[in-house]
């Protein structure tokens, strides 16, 4: 009986990647942002960008190669510029919040559904952008978030690499702005071997 309980549940947690609508980006998106939102501990403003941000992403994904490409590499970079340098680094070692998908055989596999198993349960109200942003915040410029100071503590992002750690070098300030001042990353070893969920909502 548990056993079928489980398997009931594994079998609503994957989709077709080329099927996904934007109604799906959308929950998607909103369950994996409320749950970063709830372990980072986001400000409201910073959950708001990173529920754009996170529904850029999956609605940027159309091939294997679009996973951990560009629109993931996007995603990182948009990230640490909302993100404090401490919520940056919890960020990189929570593999599903980190790498949140995995695809096979054409299909998508979330893995926050590891982590969270009641997908009915949100610690937090919906963004207020959820209802109307569709999307289209990654096809502009790299910087658009780093003029928003939703971050002060972390002004220009390096290039974002597989498991990575951002070490805070100070907070240089001008005029009450950020400075240009990059944070330090270094590489880290990887051991993460996901366990992937077959099956999704």
């Amino acid at each position: 009986m548990k056993k079928m309980m489980i398997l009931a549940v594994m079998m609503v947690m994957t989709i077709s990647a080329a099927a996904m609508s934007y109604k799906m980006a959308k929950n998607e998106a909103l369950f994996l942002s409320d749950k970063m939102a709830y372990e980072l501990n986001l400000t409201p403003a910073q959950y708001e960008a990173v529920y754009e941000i996170n529904l850029d992403y999956l609605m940027s994904v159309d091939s294997p190669s679009d996973a951990y490409g560009r629109w993931w590499k996007r995603r990182n970079t948009d990230l640490q510029y909302v993100l404090t340098v401490h919520q940056y680094n919890k960020y990189l070692g929570v593999q599903y919040f980190y790498r949140p998908i995995s695809w096979k055989s054409n299909r998508l596999t979330f893995h926050v559904y590891n982590q969270y198993t009641n997908r009915n349960h949100f610690y937090k109200d919906r963004p207020k952008v959820y209802a109307n942003y569709k999307g289209g915040n990654n096809r502009k410029a790299d910087r658009f978030y780093a003029d928003k100071y939703l971050n002060v503590h972390v002004a220009a992002p390096t290039t974002p690499h597989h498991n990575t750690t951002v070490v805070n070098r100070g907070n240089a300030h001008n005029n009450g702005r950020p400075a240009n001042n990059r944070p330090t990353v270094r590489t880290a070893q990887n051991n993460y071997n996901p366990r992937v969920i077959v099956g999704r909502r």
